[in-house]
């Protein structure tokens, strides 16, 4: 089930148009408009140097004054007067012409950026890790250095979640502060402490079976971390069983699920013989949406599934990126790049809309009664994930192929500008309730400005 959300109060991202981004594959610039009659006058003012059209002014009128004016005083008080005024104002005319030739020359990549400072948003995350940071002893597993699911959950300190912790591990590698404060090998161990018994991890909502949605986002942070791969080899095995049609049916027939577990094992094990079919299986749920243009996109259930496939922005985004990643790693025929574009092209006839967050819960049976279900509540970053599938390697030949470049840059631009509006400090905020400030909604939208900013530098 999707459930549509409305953008959480705050600032407006701003109305109208929005800026345009600037990447690599920009237009060539179009032939300057012919100037107008006031652009040429003050072009040909800003010509003379103020003191000569001070004179010229005077001497003219000197000229033509009649004699009869109150005699020659008169005649050169008014001539020195008029003179002085056409001098201030080439003088204005000449400043506004430099005023204007420094905007149109200055640099894009001097322009102002949806982004902001970046170097101050990593900062404040940085510090809102080291608050939200839970530092506890167990009984039976030991010191225990971690984040829950949310930044301002901690306090008195709670237990550390895999999910939370994982995602915490991210986004402090993706900072690499300049201090030891927060360790990131005493979070690595503090991971492998929460693993389960019979192997893998799980969320604090589902009980104490691994799933493998939330063992590969544990994987994938371990392997970044620098884990022993003979450490991972284990874990990696037992994730790709869990997902399997006889022991998984309806995760394999989830797009959040089947892109987590792809995503987690291109990085924790791009070596693994399931990640070909883990990609057909995504490749094989896309459908095709009538009301843009018949291009395959994808929904909360895969098409191959059961469940309801309608299209949505947030799993065709997810889709798209994880796909972009397997071609990567993998490489891709002539289908898989096919499908992945057409995702692409179906995002980029979308609009605002496209960039709201929303909810889904992931529904199975129960593993002691059937009769029963498990329930995971999912929360998705439209507008993160909707700028991450733009900032693919292909988005840009893809759009200039379709829609054209500028519309793409555009609407890159309207999703970053997004992303940012919804974080304070380096903090992104969900709602204002206490998990309302996500550890994962951390990291995805700093790695979105992150790479938005390294997208549009031009040293």
């Amino acid at each position: 089930m999707l459930r549509q959300r409305v953008r959480p109060p705050g600032p407006r991202t701003g109305g109208g148009t929005p800026p345009r981004a600037r990447g690599a594959a920009s237009p060539a610039a179009p032939d300057s408009p012919p100037l107008s009659t006031p652009s040429r006058l003050l072009t040909w003012l800003g010509r003379l140097g103020a003191p000569a059209a001070a004179f010229a002014v005077f001497q003219t009128l000197l000229g033509i004054l009649p004699e009869q004016l109150a005699g020659e005083v008169a005649r050169y008080s008014v001539a020195a007067t008029a003179g002085v005024g056409a001098g201030a104002v080439v003088w204005l005319a000449a400043a506004l012409l430099h005023a204007r030739a420094a905007v149109g020359a200055q640099p894009a990549s001097h322009a102002s950026s949806p982004t902001g400072p970046l170097p101050e948003l990593m900062d404040g995350a940085y510090e809102a890790l080291r608050r939200g940071l839970s530092v506890i002893d167990v009984p039976g597993r030991g010191p225990l250095t971690g984040w829950p699911h949310s930044l301002a959950e901690s306090d008195p300190p709670v237990h550390p979640t895999a999910f939370g912790t994982a995602y915490g591990l991210h986004l402090l590698l993706d900072i690499a502060p300049l201090d030891g404060r927060v360790r990131a090998g005493e979070v690595a161990e503090t991971l492998w402490r929460l693993r389960l018994p019979g192997g893998g991890w799980a969320a604090r909502s589902q009980g104490g079976g691994a799933r493998p949605e939330v063992t590969a986002i544990v994987l994938g942070a371990l392997a970044r971390a620098g884990a022993d791969p003979r450490l991972l080899e284990s874990e990696v095995r037992s994730c790709e069983v869990l997902l399997d049609s006889q022991h998984d049916a309806s995760g394999l027939a989830n797009t959040y699920v089947v892109t987590n577990v792809l995503r987690g094992l291109l990085r924790a094990a791009p070596g693994s013989a399931a990640l070909a079919g883990l990609r057909d299986v995504l490749v094989n749920g896309a459908t095709a949406d009538p009301l843009r243009g018949n291009h395959r996109c994808w929904g909360a259930a895969l098409a191959t599934g059961r469940g309801n496939p309608a299209p949505s922005a947030v799993h065709t985004a997810r889709a798209v990126v994880t796909l972009d990643r397997a071609a990567r790693v993998l490489g891709e025929d002539e289908r898989q790049r096919a499908v992945r574009e057409e995702g692409l092209r179906w995002l980029l006839a979308g609009g605002v809309p496209d960039l709201e967050n929303c909810q889904e819960e992931v529904r199975r049976p129960g593993r002691e009664d059937p009769l029963h279900q498990e329930l995971l509540s999912v929360r998705h970053f439209g507008a993160a994930w909707v700028a991450r599938a733009l900032m693919t390697d292909g988005a840009g030949r893809v759009a200039a192929d379709g829609v054209g470049v500028v519309a793409w840059q555009s609407q890159l631009s309207a999703a970053v500008a997004r992303v940012h509006g919804m974080q304070r400090g380096g903090v992104w905020r969900w709602d204002d309730g206490p998990m309302g400030h996500p550890v994962w909604m951390a990291y995805q939208g700093l790695s979105v400005l992150r790479r938005h900013a390294l997208m549009v530098h031009r040293p």
